[in-house]
């Protein structure tokens, strides 16, 4: 049998030599196609290689008759349509590990530039100045990096600035001690690392918890002289406050390659001699273009054959009958584990999930995925899937295994995660109600009926009274209305648990001062 496969997109020969090698493969390559010429020839083939260039809409999908795989030359995949392509059965793969050295490499080279003054010495000179003075640097040597973010380019910094002989504190909020003392850096927290450090480097995703996580207030807490790097989002440093801790001194210098909005021109952040900056190059080399162009054709190829894909980022197709029965517990089971990954402190060593009741006779597997993508994406943002959770929790060391008991329990299906960490076991059980919907009917030992959206607020306490009273004065003062509480005890006057869901979010200052009420242990806002 023969494929035919369309590259939309220049990609290198080197790179698609694994698609030209294979056999029964027809090749064609048409980088100038036009949407209305891509819909029109697109029914032809079987498989779409493409890179940022080609917007994969519904209305090609709909037109690929014969698609089958789609690959995307690169991380992000914001050009694919993906309920699209997940609806039609055809399966999406990228390449998230191609860029992982060249973006260290460019962080590097954005440090050590930062650092001695590279690129305003060579304007000057360009400029026929020959000032020595101007440019004197700073070693990196015995200087302290703070790592934010220690994902697999976040790591490989680190790797290489031991090698220039720095020292590495670093926070990832699933880094514990001792994966920290196995890469040889020291283990913090986000206000360890802001404090510590004399250059400070994020490799986090840009989600709600990390835009502007590094703000006025984190500049106000840095050592003075303190220098930046951002390689990764942006939006991870707010550019204003950036700006401001430049012009105050606090901040002596930073490296900028990603901004909150690109082409990043006219900011005010480049009329700073203090402020060195280039466009987005991070992926930008010819072994990084190859590398991602080389995972996906390995992938197109596997597919096609009939073997497994390594980098899925769409769920792949089920048996209908078996949908039919778990499509309608997706929402519930990811909700329970962003409910978990919120509620728990520690770093998430094992996940338990268990199913009881009918759904144990059948494949709960994209359930469990869903559920470890609830645990993860908080933490690790949108790159986070159906298919690839599991993968991602085994590269991070989170133990899942899926558990099912005929059991019922009362009900028809209950759905039941546990995280375990070093300190810790955390668990919450929900079901879906007939007529009513999904619910969360136990948090750890304790029986509650909490629908599993919008703002809430998880608060512990002492069975007394007055408890509630007073957390609902101090929320009214706020301004923050409850729209519903159940409140859960273990035994009259003893531990108690109080399930709130509000109207809007409680800031960092609101839920401090929950904490220092009579009788309350703890508080902890979940947005689900």
């Amino acid at each position: 049998m023969t494929y035919n496969i369309l590259i939309s997109d220049p990609l290198s020969e080197d790179g698609i030599y694994p698609l030209r090698q294979a056999e029964g493969f027809n090749i064609v390559v048409d980088t100038s196609l036009t949407p209305e010429q891509l819909g029109d020839k697109i029914g032809e083939f079987d498989a779409l290689l493409v890179r940022s260039q080609t917007q994969v809409t519904r209305e090609i999908i709909e037109k690929g008759t014969n698609l089958k795989i789609i690959g995307r030359a690169g991380v992000g995949v914001d050009n694919i349509d993906l309920p699209a392509a997940t609806e039609r059965g055809i399966i999406v793969v990228n390449a998230p590990d191609g860029n992982t050295n060249s973006a260290a490499e460019h962080t590097i080279a954005m440090l050590m530039s930062l650092a001695r003054n590279i690129p305003q010495a060579f304007h000057a000179l360009k400029n026929q100045k020959w000032d020595r003075k101007s440019f004197i640097g700073v070693e990196v040597k015995n200087k302290t990096l703070g790592v934010v973010g220690l994902g697999r380019i976040g790591a490989e910094v680190a790797a290489r600035a031991k090698g220039q002989r720095m020292n590495v504190i670093a926070y990832d909020p699933f880094l514990t001690l001792e994966k920290a003392e196995k890469m040889g850096v020291q283990f913090g927290t986000i206000e360890d690392v802001i404090k510590a450090a004399d250059f400070i480097t994020v490799h986090t995703p840009l989600l709600k918890e990390t835009r502007h996580l590094i703000n006025k207030e984190a500049f106000e807490k840095m050592k003075d002289g303190v220098q930046i790097v951002n390689c990764a989002r942006g939006g991870i440093i707010d550019e204003d406050a950036l700006y401001d801790a430049i012009v105050s001194g606090k901040v002596a210098g930073a490296a900028l390659d990603v901004f909150e909005e690109e082409p990043f021109l006219d900011h005010k952040l480049l009329t700073l001699p203090q402020v060195i900056a280039t466009p987005h190059l991070g992926a930008s080399t010819v072994e990084a273009q190859e590398i991602v162009a080389v995972d996906v054709s390995h992938d197109v190829v596997s597919f096609l054959q009939g073997g497994v894909v390594k980098n899925p980022v769409n769920l792949p197709s089920v048996p209908k009958d078996v949908l039919v029965k778990i499509e309608p517990y997706f929402n519930l089971v990811e909700k329970l584990g962003t409910f978990l990954s919120d509620l728990t402190a520690g770093v998430a060593e094992e996940v338990n999930i268990t199913y009881s009741g009918e759904l144990s006779n059948i494949d709960v597997r994209p359930l469990t995925r869903n559920a470890v993508k609830g645990l993860l994406k908080s933490k690790l943002g949108e790159s986070v899937n159906d298919v690839n959770a599991k993968f991602l929790a085994d590269r991070i060391g989170i133990v899942v295994n899926e558990l099912k008991t005929t059991k019922s329990k009362g009900f028809t299906s209950l759905i039941t995660v546990e995280v375990k960490t070093a300190t810790e076991t955390r668990k919450v059980a929900g079901t879906l109600l007939n007529g009513l919907g999904a619910r969360i009917l136990r948090v750890d030992d304790l029986i509650v009926d909490v629908v599993p959206e919008g703002h809430l607020l998880f608060i512990r306490h002492k069975d007394q009274p007055g408890a509630i009273g007073r957390v609902g004065t101090l929320l009214a003062t706020k301004g923050v209305n409850i729209a519903a509480m159940q409140v859960g005890r273990s035994e009259v006057g003893g531990d108690a648990i109080m399930m709130i869901s509000i109207d809007k979010h409680v800031e960092k200052t609101g839920i401090e001062q929950l904490k220092e009420l009579a009788d309350i242990s703890d508080a902890t806002p979940i947005d689900l």
